[in-house]
């Protein structure tokens, strides 16, 4: 069902490309620190056109982002496309993947969050193609020791046919500061982490497996009703594996976030899913009571599912975060505030 890219390893040949945001002028320092430290881990890198601007929202035009992003993914001698970070329009490159050729071939590991998780998730229903949704270019400077970004590269290696496991976090961090006046930051988590179960005993431990699918609900939302937004189906051809869809919020409003998934669940998004894992939002809150906030527009969009829902997850614009293999075969197992999920290649 899934086709996996070939193990990340040292030697190997990874492009850099901002199909969505590119890197102005300010951020460079930070970008020439991670790409340096790349090939000081003894990789080869390979430095696309659109990435050192960013005008209009964009790194370049939609057809030149895509024409790079079709050329990188059809190129051999490449084994994984990191953008730099999202943005906001890498939708635009949608209609333009050559869908026909990349079907066919054996394509790179494609690795990130935010805004390209709508490509990861795109690329995933419309070709069965696993993809990376985890930390981004941008996040992996020297010195970066959280325990989940660090072991970034090993799960990367990790052969067909076989499993990696992670952990939640212990602390995470609510922001990564401004990269322009401090390009060799790293994550400094302090807040600890805990996650929780949706349901009347959120004591209760849980355990539930299925294929992972899933991004940035503020972008992949839009795909519901195309070809590249099939949940459904990919929930038929899941079959008894089941699916488990996961979800992070980086700016909805409450209001908004609630709308977004009453309309994924007209969709048939969440129709017959294993279980649903929902990362930290970093949207802003309301500060009166009248107002709906955030756990009370989830507890609202979420609290009726018959599938377990775990939320807080290290998932998206609150690092640290997991590395989930769109389309890898996971069992989540959540007790007293924590979880680890086992993801298997198969």
């Amino acid at each position: 069902m899934i086709r996996y890219p070939s193990p990340l390893n040292r030697g190997a040949r990874i492009a850099v490309t901002a199909p969505s945001a590119g890197v102005s002028v300010s951020c460079h320092p930070r970008l020439d620190l991670v790409l340096a430290h790349l090939r000081e881990r003894g990789f080869d890198v390979l430095e696309g056109a659109c990435l050192r601007e960013d005008y209009k929202h964009v790194s370049a035009p939609a057809r030149l982002r895509a024409a790079e992003l079709n050329a990188l993914l059809l190129d051999e001698s490449v084994a994984a496309i990191f953008p730099p970070w999202g943005g906001e329009l890498a939708i635009e490159l949608l209609s333009r993947l050559d869908c026909a050729a990349l079907g066919e071939a054996g394509l790179p590991w494609l690795i990130g969050y935010s805004d390209t998780s709508t490509l990861l998730m795109a690329l995933t229903l419309r070709l069965r193609i696993a993809t990376a949704h985890g930390p981004c270019l941008m996040d992996l400077a020297p010195g970066q020791d959280d325990p989940l970004t660090s072991a970034l590269f090993d799960h990367l290696a990790t052969p067909a046919g076989q499993c990696f496991v992670q952990h939640s976090s212990t602390h995470w961090q609510s922001d990564w500061g401004v990269f322009s006046h401090e390009p060799a930051r790293t994550f400094s988590p302090t807040i600890p982490t805990r996650l929780a179960h949706l349901d009347v005993d959120p004591r209760r431990p849980v355990r539930f497996s299925g294929r992972l699918i899933g991004g940035c609900l503020d972008t992949i939302r839009h795909l519901a009703g195309s070809p590249f937004g099939d949940v459904p189906r990919f929930v038929r051809d899941a079959g008894d594996a089941g699916v488990i869809l996961y979800l992070e919020n980086c700016n909805l409003r409450p209001t908004e976030f609630l709308c977004a998934i009453q309309g994924l669940k007209l969709a048939g998004w969440f129709d017959k899913l294993s279980g649903v894992l929902v990362g930290r939002s970093s949207a802003g809150d309301v500060r009166t009571a009248e107002w709906l906030n955030q756990r009370e527009a989830l507890i609202s969009a979420l609290g009726d599912l018959a599938c377990p829902v775990i939320i807080g997850c290290d998932i998206g614009h609150m690092p640290p975060q997991w590395l989930m293999i769109n389309g890898a075969l996971a069992e989540v197992r959540y007790a007293e505030g924590e979880a680890v999920i086992e993801q298997r290649l198969i």
